[in-house]
């Protein structure tokens, strides 16, 4: 794989990461209001809240989760060993890791595996 394309996939790797940050950070200030705010609320108030508090515990779970694989694809690149499928060690197409950066299966075994997943 050209070092080129790892550079680029770097930069979007980082960029990623920089925009879940930001995103966890504001949705803390979000979340933090939900939990502070005093002013009295009815029913349909405290269900909304409620709503509101598990979406955002959900989304910020799934963006920790997109952090860890995103942390992990940098070492792959720092250890030269990114693009490469975990599981059957071919390449993973430059297409694939461009719509997803921290791809770690090749289409052919991310198919196989969501066939066995069903």
């Amino acid at each position: 794989m050209a070092d080129k394309f790892k550079e680029e996939m770097k930069k979007s790797l980082l960029a990623l990461k920089q925009d879940i940050l930001q995103n966890l950070a504001s949705r803390d200030d979000s979340f933090n209001s939900l939990l502070t705010d005093e002013v009295p609320k009815d029913d349909v108030d405290i269900t909304s809240d409620d709503i509101d508090r598990s979406m955002l515990e959900k989304m910020s779970i799934q963006d920790v989760n997109k952090l860890h694989m995103i942390d992990a694809a940098l070492a792959r690149i720092q250890a030269n060993r990114y693009g490469l499928c975990l599981q059957c060690g071919k390449k993973i197409s430059e297409g694939r890791l461009r719509a997803l950066p921290y791809a770690i299966l090749c289409i052919e075994c991310k198919s196989a595996d969501e066939r066995m997943n069903r």
